[in-house]
């Protein structure tokens, strides 16, 4: 932890912030815009998120074992980029995510199943003009568990907007990256402050765990129980 990080942390608890919020009764995993043209290190916009995308999919393995939503998130924009507005001025690189692009598609490493949700949007929150949240609240979730990039963009929008929705708010640290250490250091320290819980995606496998033991429906725990004793593969 950096001086910088630490001192704040100390003066930020001692005035009230960074209590954590928690878990809820039902999560949902949103990966934000863990597509190619974020994912590979070529583009204008990409970085290596190897590591976290690792991550997500052992995430997104552990959801699917509990029966539980996935919602992935992708930018894409008409040709004319007419609906981008000043968004697509301010990050003209912006530019190579005209719908039908292979950089919109979502990474074939966490290639969603059929039947899981893609929201496409043109701005930075995953909510902000889409239907996240009717969909979210049609499954009764409270949880919202997020992975994807980038930490300083896309990711922290959804994470302020998804508190401001009511829900509990999770960002798990090894699943979420950014193309700079400094604006995704600073991020997490925010949004653990103000807005969310950071935390490691163990911790979210446990807690999954702690519902499959109390929650889930007799074939969803099995499932997850049997996954989970055979050493949490996520599949090849």
């Amino acid at each position: 932890m950096a001086d910088w990080e630490r001192d704040t942390r100390a003066d930020y608890e001692s005035k009230g912030f960074a209590v954590s919020s928690g878990f809820g009764k039902k999560p949902a995993l949103l990966v934000v815009d863990f597509i190619v043209g974020f994912t590979d290190p070529s583009t204008p916009l990409g970085g290596d998120f190897s590591a976290q995308l690792d991550v997500t999919a052992q995430l997104q393995t552990a959801f699917r074992k509990s029966g539980l939503p996935i919602v992935y998130t992708t930018v894409e924009y008409k040709e004319d980029l007419s609906d981008g507005g000043v968004f697509v001025k301010k990050v003209p690189s912006l530019g190579i995510l005209r719908k039908g692009s292979p950089n919109c598609a979502v990474d074939d490493r966490i290639k969603p199943l059929p039947g899981e949700l893609v929201i496409s949007k043109n701005y930075a929150s995953s909510f902000f003009g889409t239907d996240l949240d009717s969909y979210l609240r049609g499954q009764n979730v409270d949880t919202l568990v997020i992975t994807g990039a980038t930490t300083s963009g896309c990711v922290r929008a959804s994470a302020v907007d998804s508190l401001q929705y009511a829900y509990y708010t999770i960002v798990v640290r090894d699943a979420v990256g950014d193309r700079a250490e400094g604006p995704h250091e600073a991020s997490l320290f925010d949004i653990d402050a103000k807005y969310g819980d950071v935390v490691s995606g163990d911790d979210v496998l446990n807690y999954l765990r702690g519902l499959a033991e109390s929650g889930f429906s007799g074939a969803a725990r099995e499932e997850f129980e049997t996954w989970w004793n055979e050493g949490r593969k996520a599949p090849a």
